[in-house]
């Protein structure tokens, strides 16, 4: 059985189709998307709909509950606050009532079993938190304090720091699948993580995606985003603002 983990994929549908059309050539027989769907990236509505029309089992994440409520003050510093609901405010003019209804109904966790001997616990943060952020240098010990709540699982996969790494401490192993949209580790391609599962084994690797860069950064123009700027130097250098 082959399992695609993807997440964080922040409005850049080219990103997100880029990777869509990786997987169908690579015939996978389930796929989950982890949250972080459409704010902050140029074709919000675009995005949504390519995530709902794929076979996908999707979760929450920090970003879509922000699309539904707004951000709010402690949740990121506060000389960005105001610009930040700005964006949200440019997101929320492209979406549908249903839409945003959809994003509110989200589940925040899944655990699947696909064998006796491979469970797997995804989320998008932690699992008790869309917001809580615990990146790839982490201590084992905190990896496992932060992120190991089902202690059945062997398989924990996360999003939202955008950084992809695979990490088997002890028993088991800690994935992030890294970011479709809005890369961190310095390489802009879209990255998301295969699972291959035989029986009671299975292995991880990660994958990036070339696509068309130059006109997601045309879009944040010609789309009058209001952080232009920053989310196009995010994009282009695969570095966190």
């Amino acid at each position: 059985m082959k399992v695609a983990l993807l997440s964080d994929i922040h409005g850049n549908a080219r990103a997100l189709k880029a990777v869509l059309n990786d997987l169908k050539d690579k015939k996978v027989d389930k796929m989950y998307i982890l949250g972080d769907l459409c704010y902050r990236g140029p074709e919000p509505k675009n995005a949504l709909e390519t995530v709902r029309s794929s076979p996908a089992k999707v979760l929450k994440g920090n970003a879509d509950e922000w699309v539904v409520r707004g951000v709010l003050k402690n949740e990121v510093p506060d000389n960005a606050l105001a610009l930040m609901n700005q964006e949200r405010d440019w997101t929320l003019e492209r979406l549908s009532q249903e839409d945003v209804n959809y994003l509110s109904r989200l589940p925040e966790s899944f655990l699947e079993s696909f064998s006796d001997s491979v469970i797997m616990h995804a989320f998008h943060a932690t699992p008790t938190s869309l917001f809580d952020v615990v990146t790839a240098d982490h201590s084992d010990k905190k990896l496992e304090e932060k992120l190991s709540f089902h202690t059945k699982a062997n398989i924990i996969v996360y999003g939202h720091i955008h950084t992809p790494f695979i990490k088997t401490i002890g028993d088991k192993t800690f994935i992030n699948t890294g970011s479709v949209g809005l890369p961190f580790d310095g390489d802009p391609r879209p990255s998301y993580v295969l699972l291959h599962i035989e029986d009671d084994a299975f292995s991880a690797s990660i994958h990036r995606v070339s696509y068309d860069l130059q006109r997601v950064l045309n879009q944040y123009d010609a789309n009058d985003y209001p952080n232009s700027e920053q989310m196009k130097a995010v994009v282009k250098q695969g570095k966190k603002p």
